[in-house]
C-alpha cells in the first residue's frame, strides 16, 4: 500500500470512530506493516490539511489519541439537532475531579483532607460519568482505593495528555488577571464623628 493510500484508511478510520484513535490502534488495524512514525506523520499532515481547509470541524490529538472534532463556535447548532443540553459538573465535582488530576494517583481520605468534606458520593459519580478510574489500593492498613483519571477525563476538556493541564503559576496568573479585569469596590469614607 502506497503512503498516500494509508493517509486515506486512517483518515477513514478517525472519521469512523467516535473515540480517539491511538497511534497504536492505528497500527494494531492497517497491520505492523508501517510504522509507528509514518503514522505519526501521516497523521499530522491530516491535522495541517484540515487546519488549513477552514472547515467547520478538525482533526485534534485529544485523549492519547486523534479524533475529528466540531469547532467550538458550531456547538449551539449541533446541540440544538440533537436535542442535548451540555452536561455541567456541580463546584463539588469540579473541585474532586481537579484535584483527583493534579495529585493522582489519589486515595480517598486525601480528596477529603484537601476538600474538608466527606467525598464519597462526588467520587462514584465521577466514576459513574467516566472522568475518574479505580487504579488499584494502596498498601497501607485499610488498603483504601486510589483513583486517577480516566481517558474520557482528557477528552472532555480537549487535552492530549496530563501535560496540557494548566500548571498552578498559570491558574495564579489567570486569577489575578480576572481580579484586575473587576471593577473596583466602591469606597465610602466616612464622615468624621459618625459612629
Amino acid at each position: 500500500m502506497q503512503q498516500h493510500e494509508f493517509k486515506g484508511v486512517i483518515e477513514s478510520l478517525l472519521f469512523a470512530n467516535q473515540h480517539p484513535l491511538t497511534i497504536d490502534n492505528i497500527i494494531r488495524i492497517v497491520g505492523d506493516e508501517v510504522e509507528k512514525k509514518v503514522v505519526k506523520g501521516l497523521l499530522a499532515e491530516l491535522m495541517a490539511e484540515y487546519r488549513g481547509m477552514e472547515r467547520s470541524f478538525h482533526l485534534v490529538e485529544v485523549g492519547e489519541g486523534y479524533q475529528f472534532r466540531t469547532k467550538t463556535e458550531y456547538a449551539p447548532w449541533i446541540r440544538s439537532l440533537h436535542k442535548i443540553k451540555p452536561a455541567r459538573l456541580r463546584q463539588s465535582a469540579l473541585e474532586t475531579l481537579a484535584i483527583v488530576a493534579y495529585r493522582q494517583p489519589v486515595v480517598r481520605a486525601e480528596v477529603e483532607q484537601i476538600r474538608g468534606v466527606d467525598s464519597g458520593w462526588v467520587l462514584n459519580s465521577l466514576l459513574e460519568k467516566g472522568l475518574v478510574k479505580i487504579l488499584g489500593r494502596k498498601e497501607v492498613p485499610g488498603r483504601p482505593l486510589v483513583y486517577g483519571t480516566d481517558r474520557r477525563f482528557l477528552e472532555v476538556f480537549g487535552l492530549r495528555d496530563l501535560s496540557g493541564l494548566p500548571t498552578i503559576q498559570e491558574l495564579d496568573a489567570l486569577k489575578e488577571e480576572e481580579q484586575a479585569e473587576a471593577p473596583p469596590e466602591p469606597i465610602i469614607e466616612e464622615e468624621e464623628g459618625a459612629a
